[in-house]
């Protein structure tokens, strides 16, 4: 079974969330750090809400937090990230192909779903699982081992797309094949995205034949 990650291997949205966490903290006058971003970069949506309130001390409340930031999120989402080249050819093509597929996001399921209704891909997931659904963060092989009983697949029949390392490197040691996809926001880790994975690519354009 092929499972894709959503945000920066199928679209191009990791940026966004940059302009999100720069302007929701600037409506409270604070700014974010390379520290921040790390820490919320590959979280899921509660913890990186209850991170953002205990680093800045926030009065607001995790549901608060989280639906400001879907709000702020949605119009991307709905009208303006576009697809990463080559995804939606080789979604079709593995579809063609007869390939069981699975998404597998960190990203909130309204956002998620908006964005997948917007370029007509939904029906070519057998399963779409929701990381913050699981308990575990994406880079923590529990979350994986959990994953792979939701869908009935057996790890080491599994092959993950996933543009983050520390994802990639959890879903290894949980026993799964991974592909490293490159995306600009994380440009200055791709040296240590290719030692993690079994194939790297630069574009799903490479893999269409």
């Amino acid at each position: 079974m092929y499972i894709f990650d959503l945000d920066g291997t199928i679209t191009d949205t990791n940026g966004l969330w940059r302009q999100v966490d720069a302007e929701f903290l600037g409506r409270r006058g604070f700014a974010s750090t390379p520290e921040y971003e790390k820490a919320v970069g590959s979280s899921i949506f509660p913890a990186a809400a209850q991170y953002t309130k205990d680093a800045y001390c926030l009065p607001d409340t995790v549901e608060q937090i989280m639906a400001e930031w879907e709000c702020l999120a949605e119009r991307h989402y709905r009208e303006l990230a576009p697809l990463k080249p080559g995804a939606r050819e080789f979604l079709l093509q593995c579809k063609g192909e007869g390939r069981p597929m699975a998404l597998f996001t960190a990203c909130r399921p309204a956002l998620c779903r908006a964005a997948l209704d917007r370029f007509g891909l939904r029906e070519l997931f057998g399963h779409i699982v929701f990381a913050e659904e699981i308990g575990f963060e994406k880079r923590d092989p529990r979350c994986f081992a959990r994953l792979g009983g939701i869908l009935s697949a057996p790890l080491g029949e599994c092959v993950l797309f996933d543009d983050s390392v520390e994802n990639c490197a959890a879903a290894a040691r949980a026993g799964m094949a991974t592909v490293g996809v490159y995306d600009p926001y994380y440009e200055h880790r791709q040296e240590e995205l290719r030692a993690v994975c079994r194939r790297y690519i630069r574009s799903f354009e490479e893999l269409l034949h």
